[in-house]
């Protein structure tokens, strides 16, 4: 790569960007896909060229100065400004689209996931697809770093002028049983016996759950907090307990479907809607494209086999 002291280049704008963001040269790298030594002499050039110290290098973990943190407000918009112009260049033109950096949650990477990519890819031919899988609360933080371009996500309550939010689905929490729950005369009763296996408070959805049980004053028998929907669903299967959930989970982890079942929460009803976010006009009409072609997977895939299954689930499991 030929460095170019003395001037302010885009990419020496973008590296500065990321390293500001992750407080460390290597993490940056990683995130660019570049070396460490480029990234740092990228930084040198670009404070070379500004006349001013950017990053405090010998500080743990790295921090701004106080020119770096004036200049991370232009180095946003100037980043801001050259999407908005790729953008334009390409809207109508999708097709070649040279990157696309899709976050999706895990409870779509078995069939939303791969149908999505695969219909995508037909139609940009010239698009390297990158993706990322992870919790809702973790896509939101890596888009807002812009690490990823679009996002498929549980809203979290984030809110920003630059968010492009497209309403996907509402996703209701339920109870998953161990079989033989459904049958009894007092399946509510049957659950005070029987311990919660609760996702974990890390995420955002196990904070979801335990902000409602608190805010409704319910005390359940949490003996256990995972955070994988397959070792839930698996102890659920073995009737070690039972777990509030949402059908999105509770098909992700299909293979434990035949032991377990599931049925309404026994208190409060609680939901949650997925979005599918991306910054304002930085994709043109992609966005809203991808959240279209997105709801119809839903529907296929998720809505009408969930309300074949549970009729109950038919107006609660539903697309927005």
């Amino acid at each position: 790569m030929v460095e170019t002291a003395g001037r302010i280049t885009l990419w020496g704008v973008e590296v500065f960007v990321a390293a500001a963001d992750e407080s460390s040269i290597s993490v940056a790298a990683r995130r660019l896909g570049a070396s460490p030594s480029s990234v740092s002499q990228q930084i040198t050039n670009l404070e070379g060229a500004l006349g001013a110290t950017l990053l405090d290098r010998s500080a743990r973990p790295m921090s701004l100065t106080p020119a770096g943190a004036l200049f991370l407000k232009r180095a946003q918009a100037i980043l801001n400004e050259a999407q908005q112009a790729r953008a334009e260049l390409t809207l109508g033109a999708m097709s070649h689209l040279s990157r696309l950096r899709l976050g999706m949650i895990e409870d779509f990477d078995a069939d939303v996931t791969p149908r999505l990519l695969s219909d995508l890819a037909g139609d940009m031919p010239s698009t390297r697809f990158l993706l990322e899988t992870g919790a809702s609360h973790r896509l939101h933080d890596q888009l807002d770093a812009r690490a990823l371009d679009v996002i498929v996500a549980a809203d979290t309550g984030a809110s920003a002028d630059w968010m492009e939010v497209h309403a996907l689905m509402e996703d209701p929490f339920v109870a998953a049983v161990p079989n033989g729950v459904v049958g009894m005369d007092d399946p509510a009763q049957a659950l005070q016996d029987l311990p919660l296996v609760q996702y974990t408070a890390r995420h955002h959805m196990g904070r979801v759950i335990s902000d409602h049980l608190a805010r409704h004053n319910i005390r359940l028998n949490n003996r256990f907090e995972l955070d994988s929907y397959h070792a839930i669903m698996a102890m659920v299967a073995a009737g070690a307990g039972w777990t509030i959930i949402t059908p999105l989970g509770f098909f992700h982890a299909h293979r434990f479907r035949a032991q377990t079942d599931l049925i309404e929460l026994p208190f409060a009803p609680m939901t949650r809607r997925i979005n599918l976010t991306a910054r304002e006009g930085v994709l043109g009409g992609l966005p809203l494209d991808m959240a279209n072609r997105t709801k119809d997977i839903l529907q296929d895939l998720i809505v009408t086999p969930a309300a074949q299954s549970y009729p109950w689930l038919r107006d609660k499991l539903r697309l927005l």
